[in-house]
């Protein structure tokens, strides 16, 4: 296929589905004990908040080793740097499933899975750019969302019923199994960049990352996506940490908490679909993401106090629709504003105040539920409140093309 006189090849899919298949089982297994909340503390023998320390690690982690990720990325290539990933993946994947009786090798092999996914996840708009001409490039970073979604989706729905039928270890090990599988696929297929760019030169070249990073943190611009992501990533992190406990005060049970959680990301994979193509279409981003943080608000108020399952499954359906789709737009919007610092640091930005912020809201609400009923209505209430807020700031947003030079 030939673009604007540059070759893109049909490889690019290739590539693309291996990357998408590391991300899947690393989202996997990070979400993998939220709906089972209850179940696992008690086989553990330890609280609430300690099962909520094997997603919180992944936040925690992440802080430290993104920027690092993020210049490995961008000096090394992709296959190097997403192969770190893949091979954590792989290794302690299969570490927690073989020890999976063990609280704390539990503990030590998610914070190994934990590692690796700055690796893959900051690598999201590096591969589109580095794969696919610039009209495809936000579609392409949506796939990697969507991998990231389907692994929640699967880790939300499909663990309670595995948990119920092969217990918590059973789960684990066939996690676990699944992982080297996936990392020795990823080794087999990656390629690092086609053999010619799709694309004009100064589409492709980037910045030093350090360079590109203190670049980025002078547009005011950016600081505003960079709010945006601190409040909508935080929330996401949190409703999805706790969405057991979210809900089982209103009398629900597991597998219905697993159903609430899974029809959200479900949400989130058709909006991470859907609206970056309008948004390519359109050659627009603003617009998209000022719908996407309206869209989240009316989803997260009927989670909040909804008291009807099937208004709570159409709320949870509207929160992920739009605030997941915010991650690819978001993603390719970033790389655009911060031009010419590399991908990779701009992505990898992102995600990493919304790890900061998923760590408070994470900590808050279990701080701040109701003591007697265990209910989580006033801190979700807190949340609604930052995300008018963060409308209030994507209104400041300006177009990529507005910037002069652009």
């Amino acid at each position: 296929m030939e673009q604007n006189q540059f070759k893109v090849y049909g490889y690019r899919w290739v590539m693309l589905l291996v990357f998408m298949l590391v991300i899947f089982m690393n989202q996997l297994s990070w979400i993998s004990f939220a709906p089972i909340t209850s179940q696992a503390a008690a086989f553990y023998n330890v609280s609430d908040l300690m099962i909520g320390l094997l997603s919180l690690m992944y936040m925690m982690v992440y802080i430290a080793i993104s920027v690092p990720a993020s210049w490995i990325i961008d000096s090394k290539g992709i296959r190097f740097a997403v192969g770190i990933g893949a091979a954590l993946t792989g290794v302690f994947g299969l570490m927690r499933g073989l020890f999976a009786e063990n609280y704390y090798l539990v503990l030590t092999a998610q914070i190994g899975l934990a590692v690796g996914q700055p690796f893959l996840l900051n690598a999201m708009t590096t591969v589109a750019a580095r794969w696919f001409p610039i009209g495809q490039r936000a579609i392409a970073a949506g796939m990697g969302s969507l991998a990231m979604y389907v692994g929640i989706a699967i880790g939300l729905v499909l663990t309670p019923y595995l948990a119920l039928h092969i217990h918590i270890t059973g789960v684990l090990l066939v996690y676990g199994v699944a992982s080297p599988v996936v990392a020795v696929l990823f080794f087999v297929f990656a390629k690092d960049r086609p053999p010619t760019p799709p694309c004009a030169p100064e589409h492709e070249e980037r910045s030093l990352v350090y360079d590109g990073l203190r670049d980025a943190l002078q547009r005011s611009n950016f600081i505003y996506l960079l709010i945006l992501f601190f409040v909508g990533l935080g929330v996401f992190n949190a409703v999805t940490t706790w969405v057991e406990d979210i809900v089982s005060p209103r009398n629900f049970t597991v597998i219905q908490a697993g159903k609430i959680g899974g029809l959200m990301i479900l949400g989130g994979i058709l909006g991470a679909i859907i609206m970056p193509i309008l948004s390519d279409r359109a050659n627009k981003r603003t617009p998209f993401l000022r719908a996407v943080v309206i869209g989240s608000i009316l989803g997260l108020t009927g989670i909040t106090f909804a008291m009807s399952y099937w208004v709570i499954l159409f709320s949870a359906f509207i929160f992920g629709f739009f605030l997941l789709s915010a991650g690819p737009l978001g993603f390719q919007y970033g790389a655009e504003i911060t031009y010419p610092a590399p991908e990779g640091t701009s992505n990898g930005l992102m995600l990493l105040v919304g790890q900061i912020s998923g760590i408070i809201f994470i900590l808050g609400m279990d701080m701040f539920k109701d003591p007697v009923t265990g209910s989580m209505t006033a801190p979700l209430t807190v949340l609604i409140g930052f995300m008018v807020i963060a409308l209030g700031l994507s209104l400041k947003l300006k177009e990529a093309s507005d910037f002069p030079g652009k």
